[in-house]
């Protein structure tokens, strides 16, 4: 476990990909055509994702990843670089692609995804355990869905020998759950991936706790459902917890999950209780959701404690008070 110090550590292995992100006035439907408009070309992937935002909260981060000897490769490691982030651990593979992500935005913000995992799914065992000097060091390893099965297994493996905590972000939702799963700390799914998880329709607040309670009965000492405006809910030893979200105008959500991640874990790693941690992950994904594009939105240290000290942060509540 990482020794005290005033910044806090972290390691995030997943996908680092390419997006090409465009906007439209609707969804198509199948076999339809619409027309798109202002594409841009946007460094992302969840896990890059969430190693930027923990570098731009004060973290000290490390990445474990794998692009391809492309175009988009050189660039993508280059504006994780330009982060702060130790990109030691990423491989670029001679023969796979980047992963690259197709993302349709509606005009509320919401988006539509297509990844293409390319590289991401070639990140081995072996690679992962290469990176044990640097999860030994961490205050939490993140990780997500979008690489192998048995990377992610090494990764709490790993992580579980030498007592740094592991939270999973666990999409995309996967045929199965990593063998040790309950071995992790924590989970921040949405309300789709915790359904898929636990088998709990999340159509409420009291539902949402039911699956948090459900991620804790797994083994998982903190079981978090992210509600996208709604907040999150989460369950510790305490009990069960809404922490309301923040209003604010948005412009794309892409990235938005993803902020919440890394400021939860950011926030934990600090010392924060897990309401409080709760809170600060959602002023995170709400500012994120104020600008287009995925890493260009992720918020800075100075943008979260402004949200915090200028919003009426919302009242944190028992879930059962507001049955």
């Amino acid at each position: 476990m990482a020794a005290n110090s005033s910044a806090a550590k972290i390691v995030v292995l997943g996908n680092i990909n390419q997006d090409f992100v465009m906007k439209a006035e609707r969804m198509p439907q199948p076999g339809e055509t619409v027309l798109g408009a202002d594409l841009r070309f946007v460094a992302g992937g969840k896990a890059a994702n969430q190693a930027v935002t923990a570098a731009r909260l004060g973290a000290e981060v490390t990445i474990i990843g794998r692009v391809g000897e492309d175009v988009f490769g050189p660039s993508l490691l280059e504006n994780l670089a330009r982060e702060g982030i130790d990109t030691t651990h990423v491989v670029t593979d001679r023969e796979a692609a980047s992963g690259a992500a197709f993302i349709a935005l509606a005009p509320s913000g919401e988006n539509s995804i297509v990844s293409v995992p390319g590289a991401n799914f070639c990140v081995s065992p072996e690679q992962v355990r290469a990176a044990a000097a640097a999860i030994a060091e961490a205050d939490f390893a993140l990780v997500q869905f979008a690489v192998p099965l048995v990377a992610i297994e090494e990764l709490i493996a790993v992580a579980v020998e030498v007592g740094t905590r592991v939270q999973i972000d666990p999409t995309p939702v996967r045929e199965r759950l990593p063998h040790n799963f309950s071995e992790a700390f924590a989970a921040v799914p949405n309300e789709t991936e915790v359904a898929a998880i636990t088998g709990v329709s999340v159509a409420s607040v009291g539902a949402a706790a039911e699956a948090a309670g459900q991620l804790r009965d797994i083994g998982l000492n903190i079981g978090v459902v992210k509600l996208g405006a709604n907040g999150c809910v989460l369950q510790t030893d305490e009990g069960s917890w809404h922490v309301p979200g923040f209003e604010v105008e948005v412009v794309d959500t892409t990235g938005a999950g993803d902020a919440f991640a890394a400021g939860f874990a950011v926030a934990l790693a600090e010392g924060r209780t897990p309401t409080d941690a709760a809170c600060f992950a959602n002023a995170c994904g709400a500012l994120a959701a104020t600008v287009f594009g995925a890493q260009p939105s992720l918020p800075r240290r100075e943008a979260v404690a402004a949200l915090l000290g200028e919003a009426q942060v919302p009242e944190v509540k028992r879930v059962q008070d507001e049955a």
